[in-house]
């Protein structure tokens, strides 16, 4: 703040808020179009989340090569110094208008203003803690959200504990549970409330069972012993309505205990700018990934929660790339007060969509979406119908909730009606294999 108490104003064409992967892909695709562009990031450096991943397997479907997570940030960040990309680190972004007007506070200088021409989030996701499952038991320390812990011992070379038991099977849990190995802890077991691992189907082999790791499905904790710190925990199995079935309690002596039961879309910055918020926690978004406000764009996982990193650079670009000729004016999106918008809704077997509606069908194009089943099926296909009629359709050999489908349809406008739903469907006839076999390994 300069002496006479005026808050200080600067200027630029795009800003990106988060300097994630997502962040980053969509700052030097935005800067390529020829725009200035600023990356505020409230962490000490660049990188988001990749950085405590020490694990390899990222990069496959990008670079064409596996990398490790800081690896594959570093390809980034490398590229964001040879390019204009303006970064400012330790800034904390406290306020979003609608009328791009970004409000920032960091030691350097202070409270300042940033004006753009459009708006980037980026912001990524966070963990669903105990709290918000409601685990009964007593609350000692040594509970973590499995990404706390992967930070302790990865970045900051802490061991959480000795004797671990983990409650979930997403992608963090698992591999924590084999990183918790490595550092010579004892992981007793992975309990699961759902039928099937919720995580990829690789981590449940290479993390659990290569590890020996039992994997319990169909149970969750019921019990948390101790008072100072954790001193053991009881699991047990649940019927079809959630219920603890009696007489199926497993008993564990374990002084920490991990959660990975899910994250969560960061978007407390987009609903204060008054964007709408999706049904699956990320902003309401059109088939240009513009929130419902002009000139804010959003990717990443602050839009959905991705199961590849490469997922999360295709959409950023996307992003990055739109953001700019927006700023440029060179991309002229129909509001929704001026345009014939289409609603997208997920039907049958569907979780959710991205986007959830179309702003600018006036010719015939084709559409990105992207959406994630609720339970595994093998030999469906996806139906995409308007007018009460199906306008694409395409098989798939299986589909599981933790990986996200992605498909290019060629819509004409003369077929689409003012909804489109998004089916998963099967024949009746048809044996799901991949659900059986999963029910019938627990």
């Amino acid at each position: 703040m300069s002496a006479n108490n005026e808050i200080k104003e600067i200027q630029y064409d795009v800003v990106v808020i988060g300097g994630g992967p997502a962040g980053l892909a969509a700052a030097l695709k935005a800067d390529q179009e020829g725009c200035s562009v600023l990356v505020l990031e409230r962490d000490n450096e660049l990188g988001g989340i990749l950085q405590q991943c020490i694990h390899n397997g990222f990069g496959l479907k990008h670079f064409k090569e596996e990398l490790t997570g800081p690896e594959y940030a570093q390809r980034f960040i490398d590229m964001i110094g040879q390019s204009n990309v303006k970064i400012m680190l330790k800034s904390m972004v406290i306020n979003l208008t609608p009328n791009k007007i970004v409000s920032v506070i960091n030691s350097k200088t202070g409270l300042f203003h940033v004006k753009t021409k459009a708006i980037i989030l980026a912001m990524g996701c966070r963990e669903r803690t105990r709290g918000a499952i409601n685990i009964p038991g007593s609350r000692p320390a040594g509970i973590f959200p499995a990404g706390q812990a992967q930070r302790f011992i990865n970045m900051e070379g802490y061991i959480p504990g000795h004797r671990v038991l983990i409650l979930g099977s997403g992608d963090i849990g698992m591999i924590m549970a084999r990183r918790c190995i490595l550092e010579g802890m004892k992981v007793l077991a992975v309990s699961e409330v759902l039928p099937y691992p919720s995580g990829l189907k690789r981590n449940q082999v290479q993390c659990l069972d290569d590890y020996g790791i039992p994997l319990y499905l169909r149970h969750t904790i019921i019990d948390i012993r101790g008072k100072e710190r954790v001193e053991g925990a009881t699991i047990a199995e649940i019927d079809e309505k959630w219920r603890p079935i009696p007489g199926t309690e497993k008993h564990f002596d374990c002084d920490t205990i991990l959660f990975s039961v899910g994250l969560i879309p960061e978007n407390e910055l987009s609903a204060t700018a008054g964007c709408d918020i999706a049904n699956n926690g990320g902003p309401n978004v059109n088939e240009y990934l513009q929130t419902t406000i002009p000139g804010i764009f959003a990717c990443g996982n602050v839009l959905q929660v991705h199961d590849l990193v490469d997922w999360v650079t295709e959409e950023a670009e996307q992003a990055g790339k739109n953001a700019a000729l927006y700023a440029k004016k060179e991309l002229l999106i129909p509001t929704l007060e001026t345009c014939r918008s289409v609603t997208i809704k997920p039907g049958t077997n569907v979780g959710y969509t991205v986007p959830e509606r179309i702003d600018d069908l006036t010719s015939e194009k084709v559409i990105k979406f992207s959406y994630r089943v609720k339970n595994p099926r093998s030999n469906i296909r996806t139906q995409i119908i308007s007018k009460g009629k199906v306008i694409y359709s395409r098989r798939h050999k299986f589909v599981l909730p933790s990986e996200m489908i992605n498909i290019n349809a060629k819509l004409n406008p003369e077929d689409v009606g003012d909804e489109i739903t998004v089916n998963v469907t099967e024949k009746k006839q048809t044996i799901n294999i991949i659900e059986k076999t999963m029910l019938e390994g627990d």
